[in-house]
């Protein structure tokens, strides 16, 4: 079954997310399905997850975060999430992801990511925090990216996009 828009999926993003950081990851008064779509198909912000395995593979990636990356569902659902950073960015990405695991999330993140063609950019104030449902068992790690930029283009505060979704 896709996870695209799946209720229960989305139930563990946002409860997860509104458990951690202490708000709402959709409008308020989105009902779960309604939520789902919204945040697959419409969401001004990329949303990643990646499950628990001993080597981590994306699980979701909203239309967003596909336009992002430059990875269709099917090939964005089987890459190993460590292979959206750059081989020498990839310790920095692991010291930051035990952080997440160790305080239940991290906000204003900024890190190097390489999209699928090779081309490096600037995440920015990204939110990421532990996949946990309410009887606290981790299903892995999500992340919200607001903002994206060219690794060459000055720091503008400004929400510039790789790709148009």
């Amino acid at each position: 079954m896709s996870l695209r828009t799946d209720a229960n999926f989305f139930v563990l993003l946002a409860d997860s997310y509104r458990r951690f950081v202490n708000g709402p990851l959709v409008p308020d008064g989105m009902c779960a399905s309604d939520g789902a779509a919204w945040l697959y198909d419409t969401a001004p912000f990329g949303i990643l997850a990646h499950d628990t395995s001993a080597d981590p593979v994306f699980v979701y990636g909203n239309r967003r975060a596909q336009a992002i990356f430059e990875y269709d569902w099917d090939e964005l659902t089987a890459l190993p999430s460590r292979l959206s950073a750059e081989p020498m960015e990839r310790h920095e990405r692991q010291v930051f992801l035990d952080k997440v695991m160790r305080d239940g999330f991290v906000s204003e993140y900024r890190g190097v990511r390489v999209t699928k063609s090779g081309k490096r950019f600037w995440i920015e104030r990204a939110t990421v925090w532990q996949l946990m449902d309410a009887d606290g068992i981790v299903h892995g790690q999500a992340a919200m990216i607001p903002e994206v930029r060219p690794l060459d283009a000055p720091a503008t505060g400004a929400s510039d996009q790789i790709t148009k979704p």
